[in-house]
């Protein structure tokens, strides 16, 4: 008996080994010091809004997303919020939520991403499960096409209803921010390119801040450039509601994940360290 139980605690000791030897992701902080997910957990539990820059197509972020809500909603009350849903799909987005229509009738009323039922429907039927309100943020995609190729007075044409979907305007917008400004070089001074982004990020803070209530946290998922370096959609609610508590968390590809690059230090306040051979969900 007690050699079966050691041989069992050396099996153990060489999975854990190997398991540590190729592990599928590292958390950092914004220094680069490796932490663990509890301690990433206590910071994150003191924050009134989350928001979760994710690769659109990497399982670890989707699965950690996933853990994340579901450690936060032990918490205090949670509400979930995503870019991957624009704002006037926001009724059969609840209606689903609340059990008043199934999966095939959200499908068909909703525009759904490609990947949904792979990367999104998980956090949505935890919403679902737990009665925990989800939030289309992002603006409509007709409304930020309208920017890039005619610029933002194109807006003024909308209708009120029309505009209910939008930010209000007119609103803020500095083109000397890091990220804006990349655009605009990679669009050869062309506003209108960062603009149809700041349209986004500004729409998504406000719809975030909306259906913010005290003393609960929302966490919202975004692709990682609506994020980084504390700009983006963090810029917009920071622009309106300075006081709340803020966190971020960021996703990153490396070759050799045993230590965050310099590159990718001070993205975010946790940075998600996934190896760039990692599997795509598309």
């Amino acid at each position: 008996m007690k050699n079966t139980f050691l041989l069992f605690l050396c099996q153990l000791i060489i999975m854990s080994t190997f398991a540590q030897d190729k592990p599928a992701y590292l958390l950092y902080n914004s220094k680069g010091k490796k932490v663990s997910y509890k301690k990433m957990m206590k910071s994150l539990n003191k924050q009134d809004i989350i928001l979760f820059g994710e690769y659109h197509n990497d399982p670890i972020a989707h699965w950690l997303q996933l853990e994340v809500s579901q450690s936060l909603e032990q918490n205090r009350p949670l509400i979930m919020g995503a870019e991957m849903f624009e704002t006037d799909n926001q009724i059969p987005l609840t209606q689903y939520i609340k059990g008043e229509i199934d999966e095939a009738a959200l499908d068909s009323l909703a525009r759904l991403w490609p990947n949904y039922k792979t990367d999104y429907a998980p956090l949505v039927n935890f919403a679902k499960a737990k009665k925990i309100p989800f939030i289309a943020t992002n603006v409509p995609r007709r409304y930020a096409r309208m920017v890039f190729r005619q610029g933002m007075a194109s807006l003024d044409t909308l209708t009120a209803e029309d505009k209910a979907w939008i930010v209000p305007l007119p609103f803020p917008f500095d083109v000397t921010l890091p990220g804006y400004k990349n655009m605009l070089d990679m669009a050869d001074g062309n506003e209108d390119f960062p603009k149809a982004q700041a349209i986004k990020d500004a729409t998504m803070a406000h719809f975030i801040l909306e259906h913010y209530k005290l003393n609960h946290s929302f966490i919202h998922f975004n692709g990682t450039y609506h994020s980084d370096n504390y700009e983006g959609i963090l810029w917009y609610l920071k622009q309106r509601k300075p006081d709340l508590n803020y966190g971020t968390i960021s996703t990153v590809l490396q070759k050799d994940i045993s230590s965050l690059s310099e590159e990718n230090k001070g993205l975010a306040d946790f940075i998600i360290c996934i190896p760039d051979n990692m599997t795509r969900t598309y």
